[in-house]
């Protein structure tokens, strides 16, 4: 064609899907737990691969930057690997380079922000779409299929009006720009404890709201009175056996005890808590019971009611999700490594 001829304005070419992969076992999710199912898969000899939706430990890299864990760095170990900090209690710094350091160890194969879209097929020959985040399709083929999705990236709502303005945040970072502002945080748990205590420090105004009587009573050991004698000490204004109501780009209106509160307020925290991701799950024909939406498995092999599909990580508690932690949920890899090694064996079908 002349060059002349060439449009001024060329059309955009569209993402493709790539050719299907094949692998023995299709991971779900990059945390602790879907790392560990990888390293243990591996070491009997099948090829593992892990299809996860953010960056390997997403969940550990959106606490806050100065979270300080509440176990010893040994409850956190996987694939044998020692964790060494330089402190008694690991740090999120210190936990991200640890699970880097593991996946780099055992050459994990971890396609990062990949978003699993379905999950079709039957045991042993399972076909997964995932998506990129520039449109692109991928398609992969599995014998098994092992879902360790979590749960810290979907946030509890609280179903009020102004929940989606821009000013209202369901996870914390950092304090410093919210200094010399107005700041509601909402909840009783330690993220909100944390993040009350952190943006006090640095210049917030902080009010904590809470619809219980008091603080939960699991709060980290340090946190506990901390928080508690900056409440009482005024420092930080609580509001308990209280709900928010509304929440506006300047105001909060809160319903305490003696009636309804209207609050100026900058910026607010709605710290209630995540849960699992159940349409995913059912999507696939997990079926969920029906108060805790725990999935049906069995809990010697974690393998749910669909055949070939297995469950690990705190989405094994469904809404209990304070049962499994990543100290006890780490085990799960070798639960299902030995149930994977007695059905499959070793190695991929040509």
């Amino acid at each position: 064609m002349p060059i002349d001829q060439i449009p001024s304005t060329l059309p955009r070419v569209q993402a493709h899907s790539r050719p299907d992969t094949w692998t023995d076992v299709l991971i779900v999710g990059a945390g602790p737990t879907g790392l560990a199912c990888a390293i243990e898969a591996q070491k009997l000899g099948l090829k593992a691969l892990i299809v996860e939706k953010g960056c390997v430990v997403n969940s550990i890299y959106n606490y806050p930057s100065n979270m300080v864990f509440f176990t010893t760095p040994e409850l956190l170990e996987i694939g044998d690997i020692p964790f060494s900090t330089a402190h008694h209690k690991p740090t999120r710094q210190e936990a991200l380079e640890y699970y880097r350091r593991v996946a780099e160890h055992y050459c994990l194969h971890v396609r990062q922000y990949q978003w699993v879209q379905t999950v079709v097929g039957e045991d042993r020959n399972f076909r997964v779409t995932a998506t990129d985040r520039s449109g692109g399709i991928y398609d992969y083929r599995a014998r098994k299929i092992v879902v360790a999705t979590g749960y810290y990236d979907l946030p509890n709502m609280l179903g009020i009006p102004g929940e989606d303005l821009p000013n209202v945040f369901h996870y914390y970072r950092e304090p410093h720009p919210f200094y010399d502002h107005d700041v509601v945080v909402i909840g009783g748990k330690n993220s909100a404890a944390e993040a009350a205590l952190d943006l006090w420090r640095h210049g917030a105004r902080v009010t904590l709201v809470h619809r219980h009587e008091a603080m939960h009573h699991h709060l980290k050991y340090w946190v506990k009175p901390d928080i508690e004698n900056r409440i009482s000490n005024g420092e930080i204004t609580a509001y308990f056996n209280t709900m928010v109501q509304e929440i506006g780009v300047d105001f909060v209106i809160v319903n305490t005890p003696e009636g309804p509160l209207r609050m100026e307020n900058d910026f607010v925290f709605a710290l209630v808590g995540y849960h699992p991701d159940y349409d995913f799950l059912r999507s696939i024909g997990i079926e969920l019971s029906t108060e805790q939406c725990r999935p049906v498995c069995d809990p010697e092999t974690l393998e749910s009611n669909v055949p070939g599909v297995y469950v690990g990580g705190v989405i094994v508690a469904g809404s209990r999700t304070n049962e499994i932690f990543i100290e006890n949920g780490r085990f799960h890899g070798k639960q299902i490594a030995a149930d994977l090694q007695q059905k499959l064996g070793r190695g991929t079908p040509e």
